[in-house]
C-alpha cells in the first residue's frame, strides 16, 4: 500500500492506564447515540486502556444482559465504523449495569464495592472516570454523593479519580458559579473536565495548527488584513423527539452560543500560547472571553443582537410547524430559536474588526463553519474591470464535511481580461484517506489520558456566562421596553433583521 504523504511525522498518543468509566444517566440518549458508539470505535482502533470497564449507573431496573442488548441496538445505528458482531461480543464483556437512584447513598456505597471487586478481578487497581450524562439538575446530588461515599478521592497507589461534566454547565453565571463551587469541593480543578463536543471535532482542533504552524496565515491574522469574521451554526431540524420541553427552557443563546460558538470564537481570536499544554492554551482563550465588549443596556442589545423564532414553512420539501406550534412548547413562548450577534474583541489584534455569530433552528441545511473575510486590495490596477463582490475568504468547515477552503481571485483563461473567484479546498476525508473520529472519541480518550486542552476551565465557563447574562437580562429583565422578537419562516436563512444588521456595516452573510 502506498504511503499517504499527509501522514508523515504523525505522532500517536500513549495509551491511558487501566480505567473504569462510570456513566451516570446511562439509559439516556447520549449514552446510546454517542458515548458507547465512541467507546466501541476506540476499541475497534485498539486504543482503549488495558482491562477497560464501563459501568452504567441509572435508576431503571435491569441487568447486565438487558443493558448490553440495548446498547448494541444503539451501536448498530450510530457507530462510525459500522457494527461487527464479533468485535461487539468482545467489547460488551467490559460493560456492566448498576441500578440506583441518584439520591441513594447506599447505591454509591454498593458502586464502591463493585469497583473494588472489578479491581480484584484485574489484579490491580484501575483509575476511575465519572461521567455525568444525567440531567444537569442531578449534578449537585451526584457530586455530593460521590464525595460522601469516598469515591472522589485518589488512592494511595496513585489511582486517580476524575469527573466529566456534560453541558449545560449552569443556566446563568450564578448557577455556573454554584456548580463550580460544588465541583471544587469534590474534585480538584485538574481532575474536572467540562465537555464541549465541538472542541473534539478535528477542524476545531486544527484552528490553532492552521494559524500558528503556517507563516502564510499568522502575519495576516489581525485587523490590518481581516475585514470581519463570521461564525455560523445552522440546523435543519426543529423540536423533533419531544425536545421542545428542554429547548424552551434554554433557547439558542444558552444552548449553543454560550458554549460552542464562544469556544470557536476564542480559538479564532486567541494569541499564540507559550506551548500546547492545557493551561497555556486555556489561558489565551480566557483572555479573549474577557476582552469581548459587553452590551450592557437593552438599547445596545437591540442594536447588536437579533433574536427570532421560526414560523411554519418548508425545509427540504417537508412542511414544518412554527415553533409555538411544536410539541411541549407554550403558545406564548418568548424563547428564541435564532440568534445573530455583532460583537467586538477589544484587543490590539482585533480592534475594529466585527465578529458576526449566528445560530438557528429550521434553516435550509445543517452546517457549522467559520469564515475569515479579508480586506480588499487597492483596486488601482483593476479599476476598469468588473471584479466579483466576494474576494479573499478563508472558510473553516466544522461540520458536516470537515475541511478548509480558501477563496481567491484569478484571471479567466482567454484574450479578455476577466477575473473570477476560484477555490483551493482541503477535506479531511480525502487528504487523510479516512473519516475523522467522532468528537466524543477524542474527548473520552483525552479525559482518560489526563489532557484537558479541549475541555473548558472554570474561568472560561464563568466569563462566557458573564457576557451571555447581559443579553438575557435585556430580553427578560424588568426594563420596560424589551428588544423585539423577530420571525422567520422555516426553511429560510433567518429573519430580515439579521440581514439588515450586516447591511448597516456594508456586509452580507456568507451563504453556506
Amino acid at each position: 500500500m502506498e504511503e499517504n504523504p499527509f501522514r508523515e511525522d504523525l505522532v500517536s498518543r500513549n495509551r491511558p492506564g487501566p480505567c473504569t468509566l462510570i456513566i451516570f444517566g446511562a439509559t439516556g440518549d447520549l449514552t446510546h447515540r454517542k458515548l458507547v458508539p465512541a467507546l466501541y470505535n476506540i476499541a475497534v482502533d485498539d486504543a482503549l486502556p488495558s482491562k477497560f470497564k464501563v459501568i452504567g449507573f441509572a435508576r431503571r431496573d435491569k441487568d447486565d444482559e438487558l443493558f448490553r442488548s440495548e446498547l448494541e441496538e444503539g451501536n448498530r445505528k450510530h457507530s462510525r465504523q459500522g457494527h461487527d458482531d464479533t468485535l461487539w461480543d468482545n467489547f460488551e464483556q467490559s460493560v456492566h449495569y448498576h441500578q440506583s437512584e441518584f439520591l441513594d447513598l447506599d447505591g454509591y456505597k454498593r458502586l464502591k464495592t463493585r469497583l473494588d471487586e472489578l479491581d480484584e478481578e484485574r489484579g490491580a487497581p484501575a483509575n476511575r472516570l465519572f461521567y455525568l450524562a444525567s440531567s444537569p439538575s442531578f449534578f449537585d446530588d451526584i457530586l455530593l454523593k460521590l464525595k460522601e461515599a469516598g469515591l472522589n478521592e485518589p488512592s494511595a497507589d496513585n489511582r486517580w479519580a476524575r469527573v466529566v461534566c456534560e453541558k449545560p454547565f449552569g443556566t446563568d453565571l450564578p448557577s455556573a458559579q454554584h456548580l463550580n463551587k460544588v465541583v471544587a469541593e469534590t474534585f480538584d480543578e485538574a481532575d474536572t473536565y467540562r465537555i464541549d463536543h465541538y472542541l473534539g471535532k478535528e477542524t476545531a482542533q486544527n484552528i490553532m495548527m492552521l494559524r500558528f504552524a503556517n507563516m502564510m496565515f499568522e502575519p495576516l491574522w489581525r485587523n490590518r488584513y481581516i475585514d470581519h469574521v463570521q461564525i455560523t451554526c445552522a440546523e435543519n431540524l426543529g423540536m423533533e423527539g419531544g425536545r421542545g420541553g428542554y429547548y424552551d427552557t434554554a433557547g439558542a443563546l444558552r444552548d449553543m452560543v454560550q458554549n460552542h460558538l464562544l469556544q470557536l470564537l476564542s480559538l479564532v481570536a486567541m494569541e499564540p500560547p507559550t506551548d500546547l499544554s492545557a493551561d497555556a492554551v486555556r489561558d489565551e482563550k480566557v483572555k479573549v472571553l474577557k476582552s469581548i465588549r459587553h452590551w450592557n443596556t437593552p438599547e445596545e442589545v437591540a442594536a447588536n443582537v437579533v433574536r427570532a423564532q421560526y414560523t411554519s414553512g418548508s425545509v427540504e420539501g417537508t412542511d414544518r410547524p412554527g415553533y409555538r406550534q411544536e410539541d411541549r412548547v407554550p403558545e406564548d413562548s418568548e424563547t428564541e430559536t435564532y440568534v445573530a450577534i455583532r460583537l467586538f474583541i477589544d484587543t490590539w489584534r482585533w480592534d475594529g474588526v466585527p465578529f458576526y455569530i449566528r445560530v438557528g433552528k429550521q434553516l435550509p441545511k445543517k452546517a457549522t463553519e467559520i469564515s475569515i473575510h479579508f480586506k480588499e486590495t487597492p483596486q488601482i490596477p483593476f479599476n476598469t474591470l468588473d471584479l466579483p463582490a466576494s474576494k479573499n475568504v478563508l472558510v473553516i468547515r466544522i461540520q458536516p464535511d470537515e475541511g478548509i477552503s480558501l477563496r481567491m481571485l484569478a484571471k479567466v483563461p482567454g484574450t479578455t481580461p476577466r477575473i473570477e473567484p476560484v477555490k483551493m479546498d482541503f477535506r479531511y476525508s480525502t487528504s487523510f484517506g479516512k473519516a475523522s473520529p467522532e468528537a466524543y472519541e477524542r474527548l473520552l480518550l483525552d479525559s482518560m489520558a489526563g489532557d484537558a486542552t479541549l475541555f473548558a476551565r472554570r474561568d472560561e465557563v464563568e466569563n462566557a456566562w458573564a457576557f451571555i447574562d447581559k443579553l438575557e437580562d435585556a430580553w427578560h429583565g424588568d426594563h420596560g421596553k424589551k428588544p423585539p422578537m423577530a420571525e422567520y419562516p422555516a426553511g429560510s436563512w433567518g429573519p430580515k433583521e439579521a440581514d439588515q444588521m450586516l447591511e448597516e456595516d456594508g456586509r452580507v452573510w456568507r451563504r453556506l
